[in-house]
Order: structure tokens, then sequence, then C-alpha cells
């Protein structure tokens, strides 16, 4: 989510031919055709091709922008963990080309329909436990404050000054510095599981088991409440607050059942979960507005309003939230209460 692609990348050119070498090598046959899957907001592209009557995914992340070592390496802890996630064919770290298993055509995003969200949520819910439930010490990068902060700075320098034309002044520096730092030390004092980062719709696939689970490669170790925020609070689908109380409390109580560090009361995870989704919101917000100015993508940005709906849902349950928040929304001219 924070490239276009590169001149490098582009179709028909060397990379493309390397990439058909590579996999005639591997496969023992030409071929001819690739399907484009997908090239969204990153330099990584994906293909589609047949060979012996099943269908295969293609991985192409142009070193040095992108590194398929995480990906591989995260692919084998959730695997293990019982994730239903891509099964890696063949790899060339070194080119960055991956022959993968097809997950399937179709994201929940594709899907996703008032009938079949709690069936859907229930089963992407299954594996997110699952995940969490493997969790160990000292084996995924640590979510902590400098990269929590890296993150917050994108919304500052990207959406308030690129995107609205409104730095902030000194005094509106301080205030910001009070709201992140609050941020910080409320999602740092959360137990700490295996984070996915984007276990959202578009990353969930039809799939069968359900879901498959693609986009792992940033996982970290961090707050518990992150995926389940990222799950019910998505960048690209949006549903009624009491719905999304309703899924959050269903993920509360299995989540407890399978052992998992979570409050005992409602009241306290919807917290966590309040503090979490403006950090996160906060960030996307600089990554789309990054996303339009530097890399050329303004789709995305018109997703805005969204996570300004997310923000005061949080601001709505915490008094300190909506303290801390109130001014940083007025500056984007929004206010403070929700709709």
């Amino acid at each position: 989510m924070n490239h276009s692609p590169s001149p490098e990348a582009s179709p028909g050119g060397d990379r493309e031919t390397a990439l058909r070498c590579w996999l005639e090598d591997i496969l023992g046959v030409p071929v001819a055709h690739l399907q484009s899957v997908s090239s969204d907001a990153s330099f990584r592209r994906y293909f589609r091709l047949r060979h012996g009557g099943t269908s295969l995914v293609v991985m192409d992340a142009p070193p040095p922008l992108e590194n398929v070592a995480p990906f591989m390496r995260v692919a084998g802890l959730l695997h293990e963990a019982g994730l239903h996630v891509p099964d890696i064919h063949a790899a060339d770290p070194v080119r960055g080309f991956l022959l993968l298993s097809d997950l399937g055509r179709h994201t929940y995003l594709d899907v996703l329909a008032e009938a079949n969200a709690d069936t859907l949520y229930s089963l992407a819910v299954d594996a997110l436990v699952r995940m969490q439930a493997a969790s160990r010490p000292g084996v995924l990068p640590p979510y902590d404050e400098a990269l929590l902060r890296r993150e917050l700075e994108l919304f500052p320098d990207w959406y308030l000054t690129h995107h609205l034309g409104k730095p902030p002044d000194a005094a509106g520096r301080k205030r910001l510095e009070a709201l992140f730092n609050g941020l910080i030390h409320r999602v740092l004092e959360q137990p700490r599981v295996w984070v996915h980062r984007d276990f959202m719709p578009r990353n969930l696939m039809i799939s069968n088991p359900m879901p498959g689970v693609l986009d792992f490669q940033d996982a970290v170790s961090g707050p518990i409440s992150y995926d389940p925020v990222c799950l019910f609070m998505d960048a690209f689908i949006s549903w009624p607050a009491q719905r999304v109380e309703a899924w959050l409390e269903d993920y509360r109580q299995r989540a407890g059942v399978a052992g998992l560090p979570v409050p005992d009361e409602p009241r306290q995870f919807l917290s966590q979960c309040s503090w979490m989704a403006v950090q996160r919101h906060l960030k996307v917000l600089g990554i789309f507005a990054r996303i339009r100015y530097r890399d050329g993508k303004p789709r995305y940005l018109e997703d805005a309003p969204r996570f300004f709906r997310y923000l005061q849902w949080s601001a709505s349950r915490e008094p300190e939230l909506a303290r801390l928040l109130a001014p940083v929304l007025s500056h984007c001219g929004v206010g403070g209460e929700q709709p």
C-alpha cells in the first residue's frame, strides 16, 4: 500500500521476460499467457497462469523496492498456525519471483453483503484467533513506539500538509504531540500478539477452506486489538456502529475461550479498540494522501470520509480521547461528534 509501479516492473519489459524464463525453467513448458491479477499501491504485481489443469499465482516483487523474504517467512508461521495461506511452490528471492498456489478469484470485499456478513466475519475471526493463539515472543518484529510514531507522522506530513495545505503551526504541533503520545501510551499498554497489520476484507479470500489469507508480509508483534479493528473498521467497507460492536464482542469472547489475553469486561476491550482505531486511521489517512500525491493514485483518498467517521466513533466512546482528538478534527474541518 505504499508505492506505484516502477519502470522496471512495467508490463512487457525486461523484467517480464526474466519472469517468463524463470517460470519456463521451473514448469518445463513455455508460458504462453500471464493474466494480470492485481497491481495495487505497492511495487508487487501478481499474475495467474494455468499449468497441468491447476491455477497458480506468480508474485513479481522487484528488488530493491520489495523483498519476498518476509512473505516467505510469515507464510511459514501462518501455515504452522493453521491458517490458509498460499503454498510456495518455487522461489527466487534474489530476483523477487515467487510461484504460489491460487487461493481463489474473489475477496471478501467482492462478496460481503448484509446477508452473509455474519458468516464470513465469523470464519475470519476463527482464523484470527488461531493466528494470535500461535504467537511467540521474539519471532516477529515489534510494533514498538518508533514504528507507531513513524506511522502517525504520515498524517501531518501527507494529509494535513500535502492534501489540505494546512501544515500544523507550533500550537497545532503541540496538540498533535499530545494526541500521539496518548495513543502510543494506550496502545503499548495492550497485550502483544502476532499482528497481520492488514487483516481486512480485501486480503481475505473466498476459498476452501475459508478464508484464504494474503498480504501478511508486514506482520509484527503488537497490540491485540489491532487486527480486530482492522477487520471490522475496514478502509473500504463500513457497517453500522452497533453491528461493529457486536462483532468485536464476539471476537472478545472467542479470544477469551482460546486463552488470549483479552479484557474480561466488554467496555474495557471497546476502549482498547477505540484508541487503536484512532492510531490506525490517522495512519491510513496519511498513507492514502501519500499514495495520491507521491504515487499518482488518487482513488484511495476518496475513502477519507469513512476514516473520519471511525475517528468520530472512537471519540464518542472515550472522553479523554475526544478531548485530544477534537482540535485535530477541527483543523481538518470535521466535527468531533459522531454523526
